[in-house]
């Protein structure tokens, strides 16, 4: 059980797993239609298709086509993925295109510090908790060099495959923020931060969703546009600009409390600025966080 020097913040709306089996199995059911029930909608991008399944009638017609229509007609590539435990629904748009992923990694990094300090049955240390809140509240790349540098490949790699991240490949020698994901493996991600498993326990969960929900105002932009002001955001967002594929603009996060528990991710690059990377995620995270209930 990990234990922190600071005081223990409560996990709002976890969701025990009652399934037996493994926790990467538990956590890998995305679709609503998963035991062959609920509706299954899907509307054209480009050449890709927004696909939505729920337990709740008529949502994932309008989910996929508010979705596309908010998708549609931008010059940057995108990737998005959904989840919403209540109406046991989910949406995915080319989840498995990899990205560069900027800061939205920080997440994972912190993930694979908790799961390290779980196993070793000691507390993190306060130079830990000092550096993860800069990385996590204010996205500090140097905290979070700092301490990819603690935990070596192989940690990371280990956290990435107990939590089922298959898809997620570390960047090399040591460039954090040019880390390959998906939106799907994001999505497993916030999925694992906000139900039981034996991957993080109560007490790592809830420090990094604590985390999450203390982003500094400044970057509380990207998914929770338009969300409902009775939700609690859990956020960390993502921002680098390279020579090719201009910017990349990414935003996750997840929404409890309130009948809430539901996950978003939205990725993208390709955006002339980061600005209008701010702008193509909002407009999609509008559609999501009007259509569910």
């Amino acid at each position: 059980m990990l234990r922190t020097h600071l005081p223990r913040r409560a996990v709002r709306c976890l969701v025990t797993v009652l399934a037996t089996g493994t926790v990467v199995a538990g956590l890998g059911t995305t679709g609503a239609s998963a035991a062959g029930t609920g509706s299954r909608a899907s509307a054209k991008v480009g050449g890709s298709q927004v696909t939505c399944t729920s337990h709740r009638p008529g949502l994932a017609s309008r989910l996929s086509q508010d979705i596309a229509g908010a998708l549609r007609g931008r010059q940057a590539a995108s990737a998005l993925a959904i989840y919403d435990r209540t109406t046991d629904t989910s949406c995915t748009f080319r989840a498995g295109a990899r990205f560069d992923s900027a800061s939205v990694v920080k997440v994972t990094v912190l993930g694979a510090l908790l799961r390290k300090v779980m196993e070793e049955g000691r507390h993190l240390t306060p130079r830990e908790v000092t550096l993860t809140k800069a990385m996590i509240t204010k996205s500090d790349n140097d905290s979070t060099s700092a301490l990819w540098r603690q935990l070596g490949p192989k940690s990371v790699q280990r956290f990435l495959d107990l939590a089922g991240m298959r898809e997620t490949v570390p960047g090399p020698k040591g460039y954090w923020g040019r880390t390959q994901i998906t939106a799907g493996d994001q999505l497993k991600l916030l999925r694992l931060l906000t139900s039981g498993n034996t991957v993080l326990d109560q007490d790592a969960r809830g420090y990094a969703l604590g985390l999450m929900n203390r982003v500094v105002p400044a970057q509380r932009w990207g998914v929770p546009a338009g969300a409902s002001g009775s939700a609690t955001v859990h956020l960390k967002n993502g921002w680098l600009e390279r020579e090719t594929k201009g910017w990349r603009v990414h935003s996750v996060g997840v929404f409890t409390g309130h009948d809430h528990d539901y996950g978003i991710v939205v990725l993208s690059d390709g955006n002339r600025t980061m600005k209008d990377g701010i702008a193509g995620i909002q407009g999609a995270a509008r559609a999501i966080n009007r259509d569910l209930p």
